[in-house]
C-alpha cells in the first residue's frame, strides 16, 4: 500500500512541476504576456505617431512643406539657408586634396 500510494505522490508531483500546465509552464506563459502586452504598448504609441504623421500629410501642404524642410534642408525661393555649426565638434574634412 506504501508504495502505491509513493508512486501516486511522484506521478503528482510530476505533474506539478513539470508535465504540461505545471506551474513552471505557467511562470514561463506568465512572463511571455508580460512581454507580448510590453512590446504590444510600444507598437500602439508608435503607430499613433504615424497615425498622426499621415494625417498631417493627408490634411494639407503644411505637414509636406515642414518635412521638406527638416528632412531634405530645402528653402523656398528667395529664402537664404544658414547652417550653424557646433564650436565643439570637429571640423569636417572637405574631399579635396591640399
Amino acid at each position: 500500500m506504501l508504495g502505491v500510494l509513493l508512486v501516486l505522490l511522484v506521478v503528482l508531483q510530476y505533474r506539478l512541476w513539470i508535465a504540461e500546465g505545471s506551474i513552471a509552464e505557467q511562470q514561463r506563459l506568465k512572463a511571455q504576456v508580460e512581454e507580448f502586452t510590453r512590446v504590444n504598448a510600444e507598437l500602439e504609441s508608435r503607430n499613433a505617431v504615424l497615425e498622426r504623421e499621415v494625417l498631417e500629410l493627408q490634411s494639407g501642404n503644411a505637414g509636406v512643406e515642414q518635412r521638406a524642410r527638416e528632412q531634405l534642408i530645402l528653402v523656398r525661393e528667395g529664402e537664404v539657408f544658414y547652417q550653424i555649426e557646433d564650436s565643439d565638434a570637429p571640423p569636417v574634412k572637405s574631399g579635396k586634396a591640399e
